[in-house]
């Protein structure tokens, strides 16, 4: 977790990803993860669907807080043809997003949200991603490690699942789950400093 003392800033997840990465640059930082409905609306874009979700889920652990401090949401999905990819449920669905992404390019969408009581604001960075090609046997065997199972479209870029990548356009910290160029400048803009 990150340094409470005198933290500004609170984190409304609870992904180790986001936390590392946060810890990172720097920046103090208290622990409140929020649980909310993560389903796309009817015909919503995947940017307006993890803008929505970043910042619903700022808004609502700003809502619960004690003490008021700012609260930084953020939500990540992948996307390829049209279609969001969240997190796999089961093997099959595992396997069946894998091998959608074999051998393609699809787009990694990741949202921030900074909340400070009425004031808000965010941002959506997209990477796009190219896998190698998989074989149905891998796509199974790396479900077996634990890995995709909490990670929209069912792979970690930071873990295991990097042997599946063949090269990226973009933020490498924004797949992972935080854009760090992103967060760090929405925090100066809110008067939080990095590197503490």
């Amino acid at each position: 977790m990150g340094r409470s003392e005198s933290a500004q800033l609170v984190l409304a997840s609870a992904s180790p990803r986001r936390k590392e990465l946060l810890q990172q640059i720097g920046v103090p930082f208290t622990v409140a993860p929020v649980d909310l409905d993560e389903t796309p609306l009817p015909e919503e874009s995947a940017a307006a669907y993890v803008e929505r979700l970043a910042l619903a889920k700022a808004r609502a652990c700003f809502a619960q807080l004690q003490e008021k401090k700012k609260v930084l949401g953020s939500d990540t999905t992948v996307h390829m043809d049209g279609k969001i990819l969240g997190k796999p449920e089961t093997e099959a669905e595992s396997v069946e997003m894998l091998m959608q992404l074999s051998g393609q390019w699809h787009q990694v969408l990741t949202a921030i949200a900074l909340v400070d009581g009425e004031q808000s604001q965010t941002c959506v960075v997209t990477t796009d991603v190219e896998f190698v090609t998989l074989t149905p046997e891998q796509c199974r065997a790396y479900w077996q490690t634990g890995e995709p199972r909490d990670k929209a479209g069912s792979y970690g870029i930071q873990g295991l699942g990097a042997v599946f990548v063949r090269q990226i356009r973009g933020s490498y910290s924004a797949v992972v789950g935080l854009p760090l160029a992103e967060t760090a400048a929405l925090l100066d803009n809110a008067g939080i400093q990095i590197w503490q």
